[in-house]
C-alpha cells in the first residue's frame, strides 16, 4: 500500500510540474524573459565628473526606453579598465561593448581578431558619419575598415594655472622655456609647489608632460619614424635631449616631493587647495575643475600650453593628444544581440551622445557649435584655445603596449635621477621588438 501511495504522489507531482511549465510558458512574464536580449558594456565613467554622469544617464535612459534589452554595465577606473581588457583579450572573452583607445590598442585588438568593423552602421547613417572632424576616424581605421568612432577629443597636455598666485608673487605666466624655469624658481622661493604632479599611475608624466615636451624637441615627423622604426631611433641625440629636458624639470624642483607616490586625483587636490601654482593635465581635467574646485581656485584658473623649447624641431602651438576613446564591438556579436549593442553604441556615440559630452564641459571630435552662453567660462577658454592649437601624437597612442610600459616606468626612473641614455636604450629595444626589427 505504501509503495502504491508513493507512486501515486510521484505521478501527481510530475503532472503538476508539467502543468506549471505549460502555464509559465504562456505568461507574459515568461515571454518577456525569453525575448530579452542582454548586452554587456565595460566603461571608465566611474567618477562624478560631468562627462561620466552624462554617459551613465544615457545608459539609464536607454534601459528605460528599451525594456526588451538588458544592459549590464561595469565601470572601472581607466588604468584598471586597460589592464582588464588586455587580460580578457588574451583569453578571447571580450564584453559585447567596451571603451577602447585609438591607434595602438585598436590595432592590437584587430590583429587579435577581437573586433568587428562598423562600416555598415556608419554608411547607413551618413549624417552621423560625415559630421566628425577631419581625420577623426583615422585612429580607429585599420586596412580600410572602421572599428569605432571617437566619443570625445582628448588633448593631453595643458597648463592650468592659478592667476592669483602668479600676481601675488609677481610671476609672469610662462610663454618661453626660460620664463617657465623662472616661474619654477620663484614659486620654490615662496614655498609654493610650482607644478603639482601625481605619477603613481605611471602614465601621467608621459601623457600630460613628456609627449608634448618631447615633440617640442624632436618634432612630430621624427617621433612617427622612431615609432615605426623607419629611419629614426629612440637612441638618437634629439630624444636624449628631450629626456634631459624632462629631468631638468625634476632637478629644478618643479614638482613636489613624493610625486611618484600620489595619483592624479591627489595631484589635483594639491592644486584645489592652493598649494600649487600650476598643474599640467589633459582636457579631461576641466570637468573635474568645474565640478570640484573651490570657487576661489576655479575663478582664478586659466589655461595655457607648454612653452616652446629653444632650438627644438617641433611646432610651438601644439599639444599632444588623441581624438578620444571609442566603443569596441566584440567580434562574437551577431543577430539580435548585435542589433541591440549597436543601438546602445549609437545612443552613446551618435549625435545626441556627442552633444551630451560637449554639454558636460568635454571636447568632442564632432562638428557641434558650443553654446557659449550656457557653457562654463573656463570651458569656453579651453574650447577657444583648441581652435588655434594643433594636436600632435601622445606617445602611448602610437607605441606598442610593452613599449608604453617601458617608457612610463623609465620616466619614473628618470625623474628620480636615472640616466637618460640607459632609459633610451630600453625604449629603443622594446619598440624594435614590437615592430619586429
Amino acid at each position: 500500500m505504501l509503495k502504491k501511495w508513493l507512486s501515486g504522489m510521484l505521478a501527481m507531482t510530475l503532472f503538476s510540474i508539467v502543468l506549471a511549465g505549460c502555464g509559465g510558458g504562456n505568461s507574459s512574464e515568461g515571454s518577456d524573459s525569453k525575448d530579452k536580449v542582454t548586452v554587456t558594456i565595460w566603461h571608465n565613467w566611474t567618477g562624478q565628473d560631468a562627462k561620466a554622469v552624462a554617459m551613465r544617464k544615457i545608459i539609464e535612459d536607454f534601459r528605460g526606453s528599451h525594456p526588451d534589452i538588458e544592459v549590464v554595465d561595469e565601470g572601472l577606473p581607466t588604468d584598471g579598465l586597460k589592464t582588464r581588457l588586455r587580460t580578457v583579450a588574451a583569453a578571447n572573452e571580450m564584453p559585447d561593448l567596451f571603451v577602447m583607445w585609438p591607434d595602438a590598442m585598436t590595432k592590437e585588438f584587430v590583429k587579435g581578431d577581437l573586433l568587428q568593423p562598423i562600416n555598415a552602421e556608419l554608411d547607413a547613417k551618413p549624417e552621423w558619419k560625415d559630421n566628425f572632424i577631419p581625420n577623426a576616424l583615422d585612429g580607429y581605421t585599420v586596412d580600410g575598415d572602421i572599428y569605432s568612432v571617437p566619443m570625445n577629443l582628448a588633448p593631453t597636455s595643458f597648463i592650468y594655472y592659478n592667476e592669483a598666485l602668479f600676481k601675488q608673487y609677481n610671476v609672469k605666466v610662462p610663454e618661453t622655456w626660460d620664463e617657465l624655469e623662472q616661474a619654477v624658481a620663484a614659486f620654490n622661493e615662496n614655498k609654493i609647489i610650482p607644478i603639482a604632479l601625481g605619477n603613481k599611475a605611471n602614465w601621467v608624466a608621459q601623457s600630460t608632460i613628456f609627449s608634448t615636451l618631447a615633440d617640442r624637441v624632436t618634432g612630430t615627423d621624427w617621433f612617427l619614424k622612431a615609432a615605426a622604426q623607419d629611419g629614426a631611433s629612440f637612441t638618437d641625440p634629439q630624444f636624449i635631449q628631450a629626456l634631459d629636458k624632462m629631468q631638468e624639470l625634476s632637478n629644478s624642483k618643479a614638482f613636489q616631493d613624493g610625486f611618484n607616490s600620489i595619483d592624479e586625483t591627489q595631484m589635483m587636490q594639491l592644486y584645489f587647495q592652493g598649494k600649487a601654482a600650476m598643474v599640467i593635465n589633459g582636457g579631461w581635467a576641466l570637468a573635474n575643475l568645474v565640478n570640484n574646485a573651490p570657487e576661489d581656485i576655479l575663478n582664478n584658473t586659466h589655461i595655457t600650453i607648454l612653452p616652446a623649447v629653444d632650438g627644438g624641431q617641433g611646432e610651438a602651438r601644439t599639444t599632444s593628444g588623441v581624438v578620444g576613446t571609442g566603443l569596441g564591438v566584440s567580434k562574437k556579436l551577431s543577430g539580435a544581440q548585435k542589433d541591440a549593442a549597436m543601438e546602445l553604441f549609437y545612443a552613446l556615440a551618435g549625435p545626441e551622445g556627442q552633444k551630451a559630452t560637449l554639454d558636460s564641459s568635454t571636447l568632442v571630435s564632432y562638428k557641434i557649435d558650443l553654446d557659449k552662453s550656457k557653457a562654463h567660462p573656463l570651458f569656453v577658454e579651453l574650447y577657444d584655445l583648441m581652435q588655434e592649437v594643433k594636436i600632435t601624437p601622445v606617445y602611448d597612442s602610437k607605441l606598442g603596449s610593452a613599449t608604453v610600459e617601458v617608457i612610463n616606468n623609465g620616466l619614473q626612473e628618470l625623474l628620480m635621477g636615472g640616466k637618460a641614455a640607459d632609459i633610451a636604450n630600453k625604449i629603443q629595444a622594446s619598440q624594435a621588438s614590437a615592430v619586429g626589427k
